[in-house]
């Protein structure tokens, strides 16, 4: 498979195709694909850039899809806040149903497509992740380090396991700056449906709310412009199986009037006929071409306004992002009503100890042991809100990107598809016109 190269943003990428691994693993994953009783396709992956982040200028790597899915997943994980393109699904249907060849030419487009739109993205474009991906032969190394952390939280800091249903100790810096899990996290997961649960229906307000009111302007402006995004893209879903069905109609209209123009030639006996028949032919032919242009305007149609189902994506992801921003904050919710809670029950200990003389030492060890809780936990605090910060000024950079890109996008698409439109609009007109000057005689 040959195919020109994209140059994007610095970066450009191709995807290929392929069975199996390289020849030195080859008979390996046959092997052990075949003991499974499954095989699986590795994509060739070749990238050419002129970015020195990347050290080279053209290098190839083979990915299988489960390699795509943990960049997609790191990625996640790494720059929360940002519209991150949505990586293709895993079509487990579509890959039962389909034909095994058009699956996999299918996936291989939406690959390259997906690898495309990363390069595309200013930040995204220079990150580790994405280098990696690009560049590391053999396994992915897509692993969580301590260099994702110190990059979104400037160094390792004390989280409170008492969060996470454990005793207080240092824990993985990432986890108060991610949302909470399964497994391991269900504790969390329970105090922050708690505290959810709390701010949509309690009486009292939440520690800490959204006050960015041109944000959440913005996001309901969005969230509209979703609604009508959808409805505009379903009418053009609607255009294309128009000028599809006019143009098939108008191909069977044509191979009609070819065999009337046969019959009415084959059986003619006056000279009347003979002239209809001739009409009759300057009209199929016309047809037929009627029913080329319309595969052609259908084809540039879809090209164009394809703009609105990525559009449809592109949404997905400023969801997703804004999901990211509401996560961390019911995170800072949630531990600040920890420390309230553990405060409180510092007092009230405190109080029920300076009733005995001397203090009680049971209720003294408890206080120090809920004082370091408090100590871990707001440090844990100081972590979230920064991280929440630090989505906050993601969304805001990610909204005026988008803003630009949706505005020369959209005015790109408009043009094309107005000129596609009037283009063949006029070649179609011509062509009937000739046909209409061609039968002016006839009586």
């Amino acid at each position: 498979l040959r195919r020109r190269f994209v140059f994007v943003a610095g970066v450009g990428l191709r995807v290929h195709q392929d069975f199996g691994l390289r020849s030195g693993e080859g008979a390996r994953a046959r092997e052990l694909a075949g003991s499974r009783g499954n095989t699986y396709y590795t994509y060739l992956i070749t990238t050419r850039t002129n970015m020195p982040h990347f050290g080279g200028t053209e290098f190839s790597v083979r990915r299988r899809f489960k390699e795509v899915v943990t960049l997609s997943d790191r990625l996640s994980e790494s720059y929360r806040g940002f519209f991150i393109p949505l990586r293709p699904d895993k079509s487990v249907v579509e890959s039962q149903v389909m034909q095994k060849q058009e699956f996999v030419e299918q996936r291989r487009a939406a690959l390259e497509k997906y690898l495309r739109r990363l390069a595309a993205h200013p930040v995204i474009k220079k990150s580790d992740e994405l280098k990696l991906f690009l560049q590391a032969e053999g396994k992915l190394p897509l692993v969580r380090t301590t260099d994702v952390a110190s990059r979104m939280l400037d160094g390792a800091v004390k989280l409170p396991r008492q969060l996470f249903g454990e005793t207080v100790g240092v824990v993985d810096p990432n986890e108060v700056v991610q949302p909470a899990k399964g497994g391991r996290d269900l504790l969390r997961i329970f105090k922050e449906l708690k505290q959810s649960v709390t701010n949509d229906w309690g009486a009292t307000k939440p520690p800490v709310v959204e006050e960015d009111k041109e944000f959440m302007e913005r996001k309901e402006r969005l969230q509209d412009f979703e609604q009508q995004l959808s409805n505009v893209s379903q009418q053009a879903e609607s255009l294309v199986k128009a000028q599809q069905d006019i143009g098939e109609t108008m191909g069977e209209l044509g191979l009609a009037f070819v065999k009337m123009t046969k019959f009415e030639t084959e059986e003619a006996m006056y000279d009347s006929q003979r002239m209809r028949a001739a009409d009759m032919k300057n009209v199929a032919t016309a047809a037929v071409k009627a029913s080329r242009l319309y595969r052609e305007l259908n084809a540039q149609t879809v090209k164009h306004l394809a703009k609105l189902h990525e559009y449809l994506g592109v949404m997905l992801a400023v969801n997703n992002a804004f999901a990211d921003r509401s996560s961390a904050l019911l995170t800072v919710q949630t531990l600040l009503t920890e420390l309230s809670s553990l405060n409180s029950r510092i007092e009230k200990l405190e109080a029920a100890s300076s009733k005995i003389f001397g203090g009680d030492r049971s209720r003294i060890r408890k206080i120090e042991e809920l004082k370091e809780t408090v100590r871990v936990t707001e440090d844990a605090k100081s972590c979230a809100i920064r991280e929440y910060e630090r989505i906050r000024e993601n969304n805001k950079n990610e909204l005026e990107r988008l803003e630009k890109e949706k505005h020369d996008d959209f005015l790109s698409m408009l043009k094309g598809f107005v000129v596609n439109q009037a283009g063949y609009a006029e070649k179609m007109a011509n062509m009937w016109e000739m046909v209409a000057e061609e039968t002016s005689g006839y009586a």
